[in-house]
């Protein structure tokens, strides 16, 4: 899908890096945000959601005002209650990869929040609807997928036929660590976003995501400020442990 076909969107957002980033490049490039979406799925912790209502009073201080609605999907939790983010099993503590964080996957779960927000952009006449899939979500998450968004977004549109409605992931494309490269050149608060998948008052350094995270900020040469100093230099020791484990 060309950037120039995409009018107004509703966004997919957590308050994580990703979604973050997926705001600033819908701002900057003038399509019109009907509405940004948070989801409580009966994940273990609603941190994230906490910090996307930081970022969203951000840009409100700076005179943009977006609607946000969190959508509250708990009844359903048990029937997609499996895996480490919303059912029992640990969550790994080791770096990306098919095997470790294949207890990550939340049954279905982008299928359901996408077609919720398709819903909903239906509603408010938008021609898409964004999340911010991207391709170091490829190897564990099948629905970040090219062929899964391509599949998609013609469902969504045969779906509401006559109020055409596809899916917008302009990140498919793009690792982890472009889209850190994105961010600052879009001027994104990276500190007010989460990723770890702890729901602690910091980061655990440790689990997928933050090792992810830490890796994106480190191939771009500059330090997270979501981080202390020290926070920052214990997240490098664990990154290089686990990095040379996997090697």
């Amino acid at each position: 899908m060309e950037n120039k076909n995409v009018k107004s969107i509703i966004i997919i957002a957590s308050g994580g890096l990703d979604s973050t980033t997926l705001i600033w490049k819908a701002m900057s490039e003038k399509i019109q945000i009907r509405e940004i979406l948070s989801f409580n799925y009966g994940q273990k912790h609603s941190r994230e959601i906490e910090n996307i209502k930081s970022i969203l009073l951000y840009l409100r201080n700076k005179g943009h005002n977006i609607n946000h609605k969190i959508v509250d999907i708990t009844s359903i939790s048990d029937l997609i209650s499996k895996g480490a983010l919303t059912g029992e099993e640990d969550l790994p503590k080791e770096m990306y990869d098919r095997e470790s964080q294949r207890v990550t996957i939340v049954p279905n779960r982008n299928m359901i929040l996408l077609s919720i927000a398709a819903g909903r952009g239906v509603v408010l006449d938008a021609s898409h609807v964004a999340y911010a899939a991207h391709a170091s979500d490829h190897e564990v998450y099948p629905d970040c997928r090219p062929e899964f968004i391509k599949s998609l977004s013609s469902s969504l549109k045969l779906g509401n036929l006559w109020t055409p409605i596809e899916l917008y992931a302009p990140f498919q494309n793009l690792s982890k660590t472009d889209l850190v490269t994105l961010g600052l050149e879009l001027n994104v608060p990276f500190e007010l976003t989460w990723s770890c998948y702890e729901g602690n008052e910091r980061p655990c350094l440790e689990c997928g995501t933050c090792l992810e995270r830490t890796e994106a900020f480190y191939k771009n040469k500059v330090k997270d400020l979501a981080l202390s100093d020290s926070e920052w230099e214990q997240a490098l020791i664990l990154y290089e442990k686990h990095n040379s484990i996997n090697k």
